[in-house]
């Protein structure tokens, strides 16, 4: 799809369609008012019997019958005035582009509030995200008569913006549905294995360096906790460092993300319906490593590292087993009384690797826990932090990439939970404030390096199609990393 921004009103654009998107205040809104005169005051009347208020979800369509330039006008509710700008937009993109599919529009035209574009670059960008997003698909293993139509080939942003805020709104995107595919493929083909395949992809195609460790040099460097997991799979481990190293950089930031291809739970085998999804508890590994080509498209001023411990959890007869006490690479002991909490075993070996590169600052994004979901709901990640600077920085570069996310505390009380008498700590605390358990854990292997932890549970993908989010693997976590580190770069 061709994106491209011009100053044009919506009278002067002769495309398939012309999407509008409107806020509460539909009434007063002057791109509404200026298509009604044309229409013979057709919109006002469909808008009242329809009863388009501007809600968020409402659709409203309709033919102009040659009296307009556009063939198709479309309202898209946004919602209330004055709502989350980001993600206001990227919803009106990805409604676009599915509307645009759907009814088989070549060329497209949207049109945003203007309380929503007093910042045209920030608002191209958004849009553009929405739109490519909103037309994606994982449909690779659908005949090709169950399919959904890709028609439409160009869309032009009505607002004048720079061709700039368009290629980054086109980088994010990318990486974004990189991430996604990597989610929604099944686990037999998302293996450790082709994990490094793509690592490598993406180092080949974007300048970055790669260092791939199999279960031998693993060892060598002593990452007990990691291999314990792996070895109740036939699958081999690999350890992923994808980096990207700018001349001049003054700050490294090292990323790392969970990269279990699939989880079973291992010995603590998950009932069925507990793992059908568990292909996507590499959400955060996907995140991590797809963002690296953005970063390099952008051709951002900080050193970023990203890590991604990858492995299967299988129970056999070689898996690890409740009661064994591991070594970590940080050297301390972890009796397991979970094996299905072995997430957080694979991340702390990662993590002490990542510290070994002396960053200024250190993330780590993980579908962790279930009882993050519980707290904070399907669309909504917990995060965690040693330290209140970087935690807020990370929380404003959210609201501004449009992805949700809410601190959690660490609270010291809880720490008891991983007392071990045989080990320095065990690998999981009691059912309550399990995910704050789990961050505690995590803690242990950082020392005073700034670090946050991401546990996005809940909305690393949905079964729900909304706005510019398809359902499966959303690639959540992507567009945050991304503007944290543009703004990192640009300090």
């Amino acid at each position: 799809m061709k994106i491209t921004a011009a100053a044009s009103t919506p009278l002067q654009v002769k495309v398939d369609l012309l999407v509008v998107g409107c806020e509460d205040d539909v009434d007063e809104n002057p791109i509404v008012a200026s298509l009604d005169g044309p229409l013979g005051g057709t919109l006002r009347r469909a808008m009242q019997d329809e009863r388009f208020r501007g809600k968020p979800g409402q659709v409203l369509s309709l033919h102009t019958q040659g009296r307009t330039p556009a063939a198709r006008i479309a309202l898209v509710g946004l919602g209330d005035r004055g709502g989350a700008r980001p993600a206001a937009l990227q919803v009106l993109g990805g409604r676009a582009a599915r509307l645009a599919n759907g009814a088989g529009a070549i060329t497209l035209a949207v049109a945003a509030p203007p309380s929503l574009t007093t910042d045209s670059a920030t608002a191209a960008q958004a849009l553009t995200e929405g739109l490519l997003l909103g037309a994606y698909r994982f449909d690779r293993y659908l005949a090709e008569d169950k399919r959904a139509p890709r028609t439409l080939a160009s869309a032009q942003l009505l607002l004048a913006a720079p061709a700039s805020a368009i290629a980054r709104g086109e980088h994010v995107a990318a990486a974004t549905a990189r991430a996604r595919d990597l989610v929604n493929e099944p686990a037999a083909v998302m293996t450790p294995t082709r994990m490094a395949a793509v690592a490598a992809e993406i180092a080949a195609a974007s300048g970055l360096e790669l260092v791939v460790l199999g279960p031998r040099e693993c060892a060598e460097r002593g990452m007990g906790l990691y291999l314990a997991v792996a070895q109740g799979s036939a699958q081999e481990p690999r350890f992923i460092h994808l980096a990207y190293k700018p001349a001049g950089a003054s700050k490294r930031v090292v990323l790392v993300g969970k990269g279990v291809t699939f989880d079973s739970g291992g010995l603590s085998l998950k009932p069925n319906d507990g793992m059908l999804d568990m292909k996507t508890d590499m959400a955060g590994a996907a995140a991590v490593l797809s963002v690296m080509q953005a970063i390099a498209a952008e051709k951002l001023s900080v050193e970023v590292h990203a890590l991604a411990a990858c492995t299967e959890n299988m129970p056999s007869g070689t898996a690890y087993k409740l009661g064994d006490v591991l070594r970590s690479k940080a050297g301390k002991t972890v009796e397991i009384n979970n094996t299905d909490a072995e997430g957080r075993l694979t991340l702390a070996d990662a993590l002490t690797y990542g510290l070994d590169l002396k960053p200024t600052a250190v993330f780590d994004f993980a579908t962790l826990t279930g009882a993050c979901v519980v707290a904070l709901g399907p669309y909504i990640a917990g995060v965690m932090s040693n330290n209140d600077a970087l935690c807020g920085q990370w929380l404003a570069a959210a609201g501004a990439a449009g992805e949700e996310m809410w601190r959690l505390p660490l609270p010291d009380r809880l720490h008891e939970q991983l007392k071990s008498e045989i080990a320095d700590m065990k690998n999981t605390g009691e059912r309550w404030g399990g995910a704050l358990t789990a961050g505690l854990f995590l803690k242990e292997f950082v020392g005073d390096v700034p670090w946050v932890h991401v546990d996005l549970a809940g909305p690393s993908s949905t079964d729900k199609e909304n706005g510019h989010v398809a359902k499966g693997g959303t690639g959540f976590g992507v567009a945050t990393i991304f503007e944290y580190l543009r703004r990192v770069s640009a300090a």
